[in-house]
């Protein structure tokens, strides 16, 4: 009898098997401890990222032509001075903060990092397995961006082409040019990165936007290029990544997360107010506080239309000292703040609103007074988790406190996540209200009963969805045909974002199982749309959403107080 050959893999299931090639690949490498970018190891990861080839890496595949807006977007997440780095160690929090060694800081990403010498840097992981998972992706596409500019920059035989050479006169000088000679600068390395002149320019100028995080365009290149070089032409020069044994020992093990929920529990405790309706809103540490507090702080002193008018005038960079008003006047009313010394980067804001002054709430807002008065609901806004950091932070939360031999559980009313995630059906901007959230690369799957719903949001100009989410292993991995399986298929997903699946898990776990919350909290999920991986030009790469995110982040935060101050 014939065998009926087996059909070929859809290009959507040869993706989802190169993502798990990858993470299996990541964990068997920082289970070993170390690897080389160019060595075995190193290769096969750089084969699933071609395979896979993420959206937000966009020109990876191409042999010449180096990606400029992932460029913008990896460097913009890993610190200032590293594309010049040969070793690069990943840690755990071990005492460089003590360190004479300066932390960098990365514009787009809550983690600290320590260049060591002219060829180490030291990036600290605090945040769980995503984090690394995060970092040795974007690792990987840096390297292979550098191995593109040193073909570029060398000819056939090895000599330096007369573009590699202007280039490094302009970082012997100093690595700056004046504006007449910018244009000129630019053109040689435009050839150099196989860009043409005005793609070469935009990525100068996206680069010079937070210039104080990174080295600009010219010195990221010549970095990266040199040190490329650098392995190919000598001896015991080879680009290394490794994890030192207390990363290893102490990953999954909540050890910050757990330092941090204490703290939270003993500042409830030591201030008498375990007994108040607790409601955690996980979000950005401004958007709560400026709704609250904004109004009644600044009534004398600027005008404005309407909270979303207000909220853009507060974001401008000039407006510091109005912010530090805000601020001032919301301590004074009941808002205390707990900054991060666990090594979560979590900032936690307690808001007692038996102090709220509710005759200073916008109008915008609805709110029962009375309703306040009576109940003292007690508001826990903790900053945005990271990935499966999110599991871990959550489900420490939500444990009870423990005093001596005996055990006091929180008194949670609702958990609302009010975050950003990727969109597959709308655009920029546009609300996605979830119910469900779907673990990619696993079998769990969590259905939830969502306090909020579509209609909540509608008449606002917004456009807004509702259905299942993809919770992903990690933004930088995902591309159109994935994607596209999800959105199309019996799925039906609206959207893609890092935490949904870790926080419910974590309630579920805590309410359903260990009985440390009540089985009827109420739950709330809202997301807008940072970017749509699905449309060209509009990845997380193409750039921030700037203003574009303001109205529909104050929408589901006016409404989550809503919910909570009726």
């Amino acid at each position: 009898m014939d065998l009926i050959p087996s059909p070929p893999l859809t290009r959507a299931q040869e993706s989802r098997v190169a993502i798990e090639r990858l993470y299996i690949t990541m964990r068997h490498l920082f289970n070993r401890g170390f690897y080389k970018p160019s060595g075995v190891s190193g290769e096969e990861i750089r084969r699933a990222l071609l395979i896979l080839q993420p959206e937000i890496y966009g020109l990876v595949g191409d042999p010449q032509r180096v990606e400029l807006d992932g460029l913008v977007y990896v460097m913009d997440r890993l610190p200032k001075g590293i594309e010049s780095c040969r070793v690069i160690s990943l840690a755990s929090r071990e005492g460089f903060e003590h360190s004479h060694f300066p932390v960098l800081v990365p514009a787009k990403r809550r983690r600290n990092c320590y260049r060591i010498d002219s060829e180490q840097m030291v990036i600290e992981v605090t945040n769980g397995r995503s984090e690394i998972y995060d970092i040795l992706t974007h690792l990987t596409f840096m390297f292979m961006e550098a191995d593109k500019i040193r073909r570029n920059a060398f000819q056939e035989r090895g000599s330096r082409t007369r573009e590699w050479e202007k280039l490094e006169a302009i970082i012997q000088s100093g690595g700056t040019v004046n504006d007449d000679e910018r244009e000129l600068a630019l053109m040689y390395l435009s050839s150099i990165l196989g860009r043409t002149f005005e793609e070469t320019q935009h990525a100068y100028q996206r680069f010079a936007e937070n210039s104080g995080t990174n080295n600009g365009l010219f010195q990221i290149v010549y970095g990266l290029g040199s040190v490329s070089v650098r392995e190919i032409r000598e001896s015991n020069t080879a680009r290394e990544i490794n994890f030192t044994p207390m990363l290893r020992e102490r990953i999954g093990q909540h050890l910050y997360g757990e330092r941090w929920a204490t703290r939270i529990k003993q500042y409830i405790w030591e201030h008498n107010l375990q007994e108040r309706p607790i409601h955690i809103i996980s979000a950005n540490p401004h958007s709560v506080m400026n709704c609250l507090y904004a109004p009644g702080a600044l009534a004398d002193v600027t005008t404005w239309d309407n909270l979303y008018d207000l909220a853009l005038k507060l974001s401008q960079p000039t407006q510091r000292e109005l912010r530090k008003q805000v601020v001032s006047y919301a301590a004074e009313h009941g808002m205390h703040l707990l900054e991060d010394i666990a090594g979560t980067s979590l900032l936690v804001q307690i808001i007692d609103t038996a102090q709220l002054n509710t005759s200073t709430l916008s109008s915008e807002l609805t709110h029962d007074p009375e309703h306040i008065r009576k109940t003292q609901p007690l508001l826990l806004v903790m900053d945005y988790a990271f990935g499966e950091q999110a599991f871990e932070t959550m489900d420490e939360l939500l444990k009870p406190f423990e005093r001596g031999d005996e055990t006091f559980p929180l008194n949670v009313a609702s958990i609302s996540i009010i975050g950003k995630a990727g969109i597959l059906t709308g655009e920029k901007g546009d609300l996605m209200i979830p119910t469900a959230h779907i673990f990619e690369g696993t079998a769990d799957n969590y259905p939830l009963k969502n306090d909020f719903c579509k209609e909540d949001f509608e008449g606002h100009g917004l456009g807004v969805y509702e259905g299942a989410m993809i919770t992903v292993l990690g933004t930088s991995l995902q591309n159109k045909d994935v994607l596209s399986y999800f959105k199309n298929s019996s799925w039906k997903a609206i959207g893609l974002e890092m935490e949904g699946a870790h926080y419910q898990k974590a309630i579920q776990a805590q309410s359903q199982i260990r009985d440390s919350v009540p089985t009827n909290v109420k739950v709330r999920y809202a997301y807008y749309a940072s970017d749509n991986p699905l449309l060209t030009g509009a990845t997380l790469a193409s750039g921030s959403l700037g203003t574009l995110g303001v109205k529909p982040t104050y929408l589901i935060t006016v409404k989550c107080l809503e919910k909570v101050l009726t």
